[in-house]
C-alpha cells in the first residue's frame, strides 16, 4: 500500500481530490472500485477495500466505477519519486514496453529476471507486469471510446491490444460493458465532443493536478524551442516525436485541470507511448500541493512559491535528444545552445514524411550524430570527441536511456565520458526520470541573492531542507535570477 487505510478511508469520507491516482478504493457490495473523491456515498470501513493501482483491484475481481471514472485521473506522482525496481518497471510499462517486447524486455531492460520482477510488483503494486499492462490498456480504450469517433477496431489497436477479441473481452471485464455501450453512456453523461476521426489524428484530455504553472513551463520549452521539432506560440506548444514505430507531433495547449492535446501518428500503436512521454514533458502527474509545502517553509523560497504555486520540472521525450542538448549547452546561455541544437538539427535532423505546419523535422537520432557529428559539431574537440563517442554507445546499445534506467548507474555512466560534470549527469537524470530530488552541485544560480541568503553558505546544507523536492526548488531558483542563465 501507498498509503494507510485509515488515511485512505477519510479521503474518501470527503471526497478528497489530492488522492485521486494515489489509490482507488474498491466497495464490497457493488464489486466497483472508484477515485476517492467518487461523488457516490463513501462506504463504511467493513464494506471497503484499498488498493495502490486500479490492476490490483481488477485482480481481485473489481470493475471501474462508471460514475467516477477512476481512469480520468492524473498519474501517480510515486513513479517519479521512487527510483526503485516497482518504480522503474512501471514507468517503462506506462512507456508501452510490455506491448512492443513482452516481460521478458521489461526484466531485461530493469536488470532482474522475470520470476523476481513479478514477484516484486505483486508484493509492491498489488499485480504482476500483464495485469498492470492490462489495466493501462483498458483505460486508455476507455478514454479512445468516450472522446474520439475511432473504429471499435482503431480503438483497440491504438491501446495496444493484439486482437479485437481481446480487447472486448478485457473492456467488458473491467467496465461490465461493451465498447459500444460505454461510448453510448458517455454522449449521455453530456458536453464532452468527440473529435472527429482522421487518419491517425486523435485528440486526447490529458488531466492534471492543480496548481498547475502552465505559463512557466511553455516559457522554459518555448526559449529553447528548436525550430523544425517544436513551436511554440502563447498557450500553446507543439513538437515533433520520434517513438517505436514512426514519428509523431504533437500540439498540445494547457487549459485549466487538463492539457488538450491533439496527435498526429503514423501508426496508432504508438498512441499510449505518446501519450505516455507528453505526461512526462510536461510533468503532469506531480504532487504540486505537496511540493509547495516543504518548498514554502524556507523563508527564501517562501515568495516564490507564493508568486508561482504548482510549478513543474520539464521532463523528457526522448534519451538521446536531451542528452545531446545538455552536452550542447554546456559553459553556453540558453540561446548559445538552441543555435547550436538548430545547427545540429539542420545538418543531420530527419525529415518528416509529412510536414505538420512548421514541424518539419525529427531531432537527429544518435547513429546519424555518431556518424556525421565530426562535420558538423563546432566547439573544443574535446567536447565533439565526447558527444560523438556517446552517440556512438547509445546507437550501438551499450549506453541505455530510457526511463527505467537506475538513477545512481545513469549518472555514473555518464560522468565515466569526458567532459560530463556531475551537474550536467544531474541535470540529464532530473530531466529524463523525473526525478524529483536533483539540485546540481555548484550551479552559480543557487549562490545568487534570489537563492541562498550569502555567496558563501553551502547550497548542499541549505537544499537539505528541501528535499525530497530539490528539482523544483532549483526551478524556482533558476526562474528568479534576474540574467540568462546558463544551461544546467
Amino acid at each position: 500500500m501507498l498509503i494507510d487505510p485509515e488515511t485512505a478511508l477519510r479521503a474518501a469520507a470527503v471526497r478528497d481530490p489530492r488522492f485521486d491516482g494515489l489509490l482507488v478504493l474498491a466497495v464490497r457490495t457493488t464489486g466497483t472500485y472508484c477515485r476517492p473523491s467518487c461523488p457516490a456515498a463513501a462506504p463504511r470501513r467493513r464494506t471497503a477495500e484499498f488498493f495502490p493501482t486500479a490492476a490490483a483491484a481488477q485482480q481481485h475481481g473489481y470493475r471501474a466505477c462508471l460514475r467516477c471514472l477512476p481512469d480520468v485521473v492524473p498519474g501517480s506522482p510515486e513513479w517519479n519519486t521512487r527510483g526503485d525496481l516497482a518504480g522503474r518497471a512501471m514507468r517503462l510499462i506506462l512507456d508501452g514496453v510490455i506491448e512492443r517486447e513482452g516481460v521478458p524486455g521489461l526484466a531485461r531492460r530493469v536488470g532482474y529476471s522475470e520470476r523476481h520482477l513479478t514477484r516484486v510488483l505483486t508484493a509492491e503494486l498489488g499485480a504482476g507486469p500483464l495485469a498492470l499492462a492490462r489495466a493501462q490498456r483498458a483505460h486508455l480504450a476507455r478514454l479512445l471510446i468516450e472522446t474520439t469517433a475511432l473504429s471499435v477496431s482503431d480503438v483497440a489497436f491504438a491501446s495496444g491490444f493484439a486482437s479485437v477479441r481481446q480487447f472486448n473481452d478485457t473492456v467488458r471485464a473491467v467496465f461490465a460493458a461493451t465498447p459500444s455501450e460505454l461510448r453510448t453512456a458517455a454522449t449521455r453523461r453530456g458536453p464532452r465532443r468527440r473529435v472527429p476521426a482522421s487518419p491517425g489524428r486523435v485528440t486526447l484530455r490529458l488531466p492534471v493536478r492543480t496548481p498547475f504553472d502552465a505559463a512557466g513551463l511553455l516559457a522554459f520549452l518555448g526559449g529553447r524551442a528548436v525550430p523544425g521539432v517544436e513551436a511554440c506560440s502563447p498557450g500553446r506548444y507543439a513538437r515533433t516525436l520520434r517513438l517505436p514505430h514512426g514519428p509523431a507531433t504533437a500540439h498540445l495547449r494547457p487549459a485549466g485541470t487538463h492539457v488538450q492535446c491533439t496527435l498526429r501518428l503514423a501508426d496508432l500503436r504508438d498512441l499510449g507511448t505518446a501519450v505516455a512521454r507528453l505526461r512526462r514533458l510536461f510533468d503532469l502527474d506531480a504532487d504540486p500541493v505537496a511540493v509547495d509545502r516543504v518548498l514554502a517553509a524556507d523563508p527564501a523560497l517562501a515568495p516564490a512559491v507564493a508568486t508561482t504555486p504548482g510549478i513543474r520540472v520539464p521532463g523528457s521525450v526522448d534519451g538521446t535528444e536531451t542528452v545531446l542538448r545538455a552536452l550542447l549547452g554546456q559553459q553556453l546561455t540558453v540561446s548559445a545552445a538552441r543555435a547550436a541544437a538548430r545547427r545540429l538539427t539542420e545538418a543531420v535532423g530527419e525529415p518528416l514524411p509529412v510536414q505538420d505546419g512548421e514541424l518539419t523535422t525529427l531531432f537527429p537520432s544518435a547513429a546519424a550524430v555518431a556518424e556525421r557529428g565530426a562535420e558538423v559539431l563546432a566547439g573544443p574537440t574535446r567536447r565533439v570527441d565526447t558527444i560523438r563517442s556517446l552517440c556512438t554507445a547509445i546507437a550501438t546499445g551499450d549506453l541505455e536511456l530510457h526511463v527505467g534506467v537506475d538513477p545512481e548507474t545513469l549518472r555514473t555512466r555518464l560522468q565515466s565520458y569526458p567532459g560530463i560534470t556531475p551537474a550536467t549527469a544531474g541535470y540529464i537524470t532530473m530531466r529524463l526520470l523525473g526525478d524529483p530530488d536533483i539540485l546540481p552541485p555548484n550551479d552559480l544560480t543557487l549562490r545568487t541573492p534570489h537563492g541562498l541568503t550569502s555567496p558563501q553558505d553551502d547550497p548542499a546544507d541549505r537544499a537539505r531542507a528541501w528535499s525530497p523536492w530539490r528539482s523544483y526548488a532549483g526551478m524556482h531558483l533558476w526562474r528568479a535570477s534576474a540574467r540568462t542563465a546558463p544551461e544546467p
